[in-house]
């Protein structure tokens, strides 16, 4: 079945960059899923300690085309992109989380859109849930620290009333556009980038370990000029948190670290002082809440409560 595949299918110019850490199957589901369509798939390790890599191994014993690369600590999200896209050496290159599925025409769509606008630096797809909904987060505004706010406290209500005011960032709750549109931010979930725009903003900033990379490399996409689209004709299940559920706490840090310190790399000089103060102790608030949150029920768990 797998030499038929390979016969019967027009590889595509794309290096898939696949991070992992902890996926078990999800890592086998992803890499069929692009198997059949891409040049090359690259899975780079951050040190995993279950079985997902030996599971991929088992899956795909002679595959070429697939290379495994083993990092022998725990070195962040973007630090691990990083590395795959220094070993990738087609002229598409698609980040694919480990828990992410693709559907059979979505890679070749994403691609086609790409060619078709050359302004484009960057494509999404429809980021899909398992019980066939759209996700948040595959198309998105920047959440710049207002848009931060008017979400934390429920102030997107209002949108209807004043929506240049009270805007939501996420925008999944709107409707699905009949073609590709050009967003502000995608998800870093799913992204398929054009390797001319990748070298002329330059790789992922590694000062984020895990969360808001990807709003980073957006942000900095749309500075050089790139236009970054959402292609809604390309659905791809997402098993969101697969790979971070077993250490709750630790991923919120992270996340909440890197909210900073995406705020301050790209705000801090269009805000009062005071602002960025507010928004700051709001995010370390917001962390102190979801920790506890978090510490309460795992406590609950240990005890036999839950």
């Amino acid at each position: 079945m797998m030499v038929e595949v390979e016969n019967a299918a027009t590889k595509l110019p794309v290096s898939v960059i696949v991070v992992n850490y902890n996926a078990g199957p999800f890592l086998t589901e992803c890499v069929h899923s692009a198997y059949s369509s891409a040049s090359e798939i690259l899975v780079v390790d951050n040190a995993s300690t279950d079985l997902s890599l030996e599971l991929c191994a088992q899956r795909f014993p002679d595959e070429a085309k697939l290379k495994i690369i083993r990092n022998a600590a725990n070195l962040g999200f973007a630090a691990a992109c990083n590395i795959g896209t220094r070993g990738a050496t087609k002229p598409y290159i698609l980040f694919l989380n480990p828990d992410c599925a693709l559907s059979a025409d979505s890679l070749n769509h994403m691609v086609r859109v790409l060619e078709a606008n050359p302004a484009a630096g960057m494509a999404g797809g429809l980021l899909m849930n398992a019980d066939g909904t759209e996700q948040e987060g595959g198309r998105r505004a920047v959440p710049t620290p207002w848009r931060s706010f008017v979400r934390a406290f429920g102030l997107y209500r209002f949108d209807h009333y004043w929506p240049s005011v009270f805007y939501d960032f996420h925008l999944h709750k709107q409707a699905l556009p009949p073609r590709p549109v050009e967003v502000e931010a995608i998800s870093g979930a799913l992204m398929l980038v054009r390797r001319e725009a990748l070298e002329d903003v330059g790789l992922w900033d590694e000062g984020y370990f895990l969360h808001c990379e990807d709003l980073d490399w957006c942000m900095r996409f749309q500075q050089k000029g790139w236009k970054i689209l959402f292609v809604p004709g390309a659905p791809v299940l997402h098993h969101k948190g697969a790979c971070s559920r077993s250490r709750p706490i630790f991923v919120e840090w992270h996340k909440h670290k890197g909210m900073m310190r995406f705020y301050r790399k790209f705000f801090r000089h269009q805000y009062p002082g005071i602002v960025m103060w507010l928004v700051g102790g709001g995010v370390w608030l917001r962390f102190g809440a979801v920790a506890s949150l978090h510490a309460i029920r795992d406590a609950a768990r240990r005890l036999g409560l839950r």
